[in-house]
């Protein structure tokens, strides 16, 4: 019979605890964005613009994890509610910038400190100085994954 290292176990209890602690918070979090009327993948495109200003398309597929042919798609969405606009670049045609509009701005502005102020309480059981901490560890392994994978 295989008998683990102490560490062994609690790294694997560890990516237990956060998997799950992960599940939980994205649902809560898909569940607020859905209930505004739009999926995860758009959120995350209007947030960034929102915070970031005009992207190329290239860019927020990189900044929100998603490939290229699945932002098209997000961005003809978010278009057609009037959220975005795409622009030519002035100084090259093979590229193509997204720009939020003033629709975008009005919705996010109502709706984005809703959404912070969800994910806060999600976080709630956490005081400042333990979420801080939490944001060093988990900065670390994921430094750490992308030395593994070098």
């Amino acid at each position: 019979v295989f008998t683990l290292k102490e560490t062994d176990q609690d790294s694997l209890k560890l990516f237990t605890v956060l998997s799950r602690a992960m599940q939980t918070v994205k649902s809560h979090v898909e569940t607020d964005i859905r209930k505004h009327g739009f999926n995860p993948t758009e959120f995350a495109v209007l947030e960034l613009l929102y915070a970031k200003g005009d992207q190329t398309v290239q860019k927020i597929g990189q900044k929100v994890l998603i490939a290229s042919s699945s932002i098209t798609y997000v961005v003809d969405k978010l278009e057609k509610k009037e959220m975005i606009v795409r622009k030519p670049s002035p100084t090259d045609r093979r590229v193509t910038y997204v720009s939020i509009t003033s629709k975008g701005i009005d919705w996010m502005d109502a709706v984005f400190p809703q959404h912070a102020s969800a994910i806060s309480s999600i976080f709630s059981p956490l005081n400042d100085q333990e979420k801080k901490e939490m944001i060093t560890y988990l900065k670390r392994v994921g430094l750490q994954e992308n030395r593994l994978s070098d």
